[in-house]
C-alpha cells in the first residue's frame, strides 16, 4: 500500500500541535511551584475533558454510548496519558528536563519500528529511517550534547522510564488509528480519552497527593492550569486525532521533534531566553530529517528532471 505523506494542511497542523505542546513546558514551569505532579496531570485531563464535552455539545456531536467505543477510549487514555504521564513525571524527579526531552524524542524511532510490524500502510523505508535518525540528532544537538553525559549511572531506571513512555506513545499512535475506522469525528476520541484518563488518574492523585490538604493556588497558577488544560490538552488532542486520521501514526509522531523547537522559540519570545548557534543548526537538522521522512528530499530532484 502507498505510504502516507503530508500536505500543507497536515504540516500546518503538526506545527500548531508542536506549539501547543511546546507551550506546556511554560505552563508546567509555573504549576510545579505550587502543585504536586499527580494533581497537575489529573487537573489537566479533567479540565480538558470538561472543555471538550462542552465543544462536543456545541458542535452538535454526541458521545457514543456503546461498550466498544468506551473500551477504545480507555485503552487510548491508558496508552496516551496515564502510562506516559506517570513515567515521565517520575523520571523527571531524577533526571534533567533536557535529557528527558531527548529521550522523549525517540518516539518517532519507536514509531517507525512499531508501525512497520503492526500496520500494512506505514512500512519502514530507508529514507524514513535516516530522516528519523537525523531529526533525533538535531534534537540532541539543539538541547545540548552535554546532557548526554548523564546517560546511565545511578539514574538509569529513570531514563528507562522516559524511554518506556516514548515507546508507549508510539503504541498509542497505532492504537488510535481505529477511531477513523469507527467513523468518529476527531473531537469525539479527544473527549473520550481525556475523560477515561481522568477516571483512571483521579484515584492515584487523591491517594498520592491528597489535594484537599494543599494551599489554595495563586491566580497565576490557575491561569497556567487553564492554559495547560485548554490549549495544550483539549485543542491539542483535537489536532492530534485529526492528523492521525489524515496523515497516519508515523507522521504524527514527528511532532516530538518539533516540540523542543517550539519550546525554545517560545522561551526566546516570551521569556527572553538566548538563541544560540546550536539551536539554529539543530533546527536545520530537524527540517532535513522531516523532509527525508516525508520523501521531499527524494522527490524534489525527480520533479525537477520532469520539467527539463
Amino acid at each position: 500500500m502507498q505510504q502516507k505523506s503530508m500536505g500543507a494542511l497536515e504540516w500546518g497542523m503538526l506545527v500548531a500541535l508542536s506549539l501547543l505542546w511546546g507551550g506546556s513546558f511554560l505552563f508546567n514551569g509555573i504549576l510545579v511551584r505550587e502543585l504536586p505532579p499527580f494533581t497537575i496531570v489529573t487537573a489537566r485531563v479533567a479540565l480538558a475533558a470538561i472543555a471538550l464535552h462542552v465543544i462536543v455539545r456545541m458542535t452538535g456531536h454526541s458521545m457514543p454510548r456503546d461498550r466498544q467505543a468506551w473500551l477504545a477510549f480507555f485503552g487510548m487514555g491508558f496508552l496516551n496519558n496515564v502510562i506516559p504521564f506517570l513515567l515521565i513525571v517520575w523520571g523527571q524527579t531524577h533526571i534533567a528536563s533536557g535529557l528527558a526531552s531527548i529521550l522523549n524524542a525517540t518516539t518517532p524511532l519507536f514509531g517507525v519500528v512499531v508501525a512497520h510490524f503492526l500496520t500494512a500502510d506505514e512500512k519502514m523505508t530507508g529514507n524514513r529511517l535516516i530522516g528519523v535518525i537525523v531529526g533525533f540528532a538535531g534534537v540532541a544537538l539543539m538541547i545540548g550534547p552535554s546532557v548526554l553525559a548523564s546517560l546511565g549511572g545511578s539514574n538509569a531506571l529513570a531514563q528507562l522510564a522516559v524511554l518506556a513512555a516514548a515507546f508507549t506513545y508510539s503504541l498509542a499512535g497505532i492504537f488510535g488509528r481505529r477511531f477513523r475506522r469507527m467513523g468518529l469525528a476527531p473531537i469525539i476520541p479527544a473527549a473520550g480519552q481525556v475523560t477515561a484518563s481522568t477516571v483512571l488518574l483521579l484515584p492515584i492523585a487523591l491517594f498520592v497527593d491528597r489535594p484537599w490538604t494543599l494551599a489554595i493556588p495563586s491566580s497565576e497558577t490557575w491561569l497556567a492550569l487553564a492554559g495547560l488544560a485548554i490549549l495544550s490538552t483539549a485543542i491539542a488532542y483535537v489536532l492530534f486525532f485529526r492528523i492521525l486520521a489524515t496523515a497516519g501514526a508515523t507522521n504524527l509522531m514527528l511532532v516530538t521533534f518539533l516540540i523542543p523547537v517550539s519550546a525554545i522559540l517560545l522561551g526566546a519570545l516570551i521569556l527572553g531566553e538566548d538563541l544560540q548557534m546550536k539551536h539554529f543548526i539543530g533546527m536545520a537538522m530537524i527540517a532535513v530529517g522531516l523532509a527525508a521522512i516525508d520523501g521531499r528530499l527524494l522527490t524534489l530532484p525527480s520533479r525537477g528532471r520532469v520539467g527539463t
